[in-house]
């Protein structure tokens, strides 16, 4: 039985703070992800709220999709369907009025890559190390591949993408943009977040959502692209090349 793990959501003021945990070094089963996109959709209609913090748990901050889920798809349809549980995350939190800030405390894997990359600005730690490790398991980072390279650029994410076994230091992460400021230790990270959250909430609202729009222009056609991305992964799943990477991944 694949373990569920936990979404929770603390509210202060006009300061929403979602955390989620998982066994797995906080990987995303398919019900997680929902929760996720449940919670995020329920936060974005709250008119008290200006701003949402994305956390996690653990010293890991997402080791992406659910492997032992991955294991279990057995039908295209099945793996476009849990192929497009990141697409509708980022899709609401693309979409969501309210400013994200990402509070990336340690390694980020695939998907957890993506989650960062959807973010509007990211706290990170010297040990938040990056990696995209999907083509070395027979797939690829198609779905969260726009939200990536919107932050980093595609040559940045080719190197990464094409390097599935290199992880990528937090200050790589910073030169290319997809972290906004980096610590050295928790500590600073969450001192620094907490004094940037008070002035920015402190801010007119109505600005903040203004501003949010602009910085996602030209997104709006991720509402189609992201699922035809993993309707992509869903299809190569299946291919006998993948199943060998994956066995030889899970050994």
């Amino acid at each position: 039985m694949i373990a569920t793990g936990s979404i929770s959501t603390v509210i202060e003021k006009t300061v929403a703070t979602i955390t989620f945990s998982h066994p797995a070094s906080n990987s995303f089963p398919s019900l997680l992800l929902q929760q996720l996109v449940d919670e995020l959709h329920f936060l974005s209609k709250n008119n008290t709220i200006a701003i949402i913090i994305l956390k996690s748990e653990g010293t890991t901050f997402c080791a992406g999709a659910s492997f032992e889920e991955l294991l279990a798809i057995a039908t295209e349809e099945e793996g476009t369907q849990f192929f497009s549980g990141f697409a509708n995350v980022i899709n609401a939190m693309r979409t969501s009025p309210k400013l994200i800030i990402g509070r990336i405390h340690g390694k980020a894997v695939g998907g957890g890559v993506g989650l960062a990359a959807a973010c509007d600005y990211c706290f990170a730690t010297d040990s938040s190390m990056i990696r995209l490790s999907e083509i070395g398991v027979g797939i690829g980072p198609f779905v969260i591949e726009p939200a990536v390279s919107r932050r980093i650029g595609k040559t940045a994410f080719a190197e990464m993408t094409l390097n599935p076994m290199a992880w990528k230091s937090a200050q790589w992460a910073l030169e290319n943009k997809l972290f906004t400021e980096v610590f050295s230790s928790i500590e600073g990270l969450d001192t620094r977040l907490h004094s940037f959250v008070s002035e920015l909430s402190s801010y007119n609202p109505l600005a903040l959502e203004a501003i949010k729009k602009v910085l996602w222009e030209g997104t709006e056609t991720w509402d189609k692209l992201l699922y035809e991305r993993a309707a992509i992964s869903g299809k190569l799943v299946l291919s006998a090349a993948t199943k060998i990477a994956l066995q030889k991944f899970k050994k």
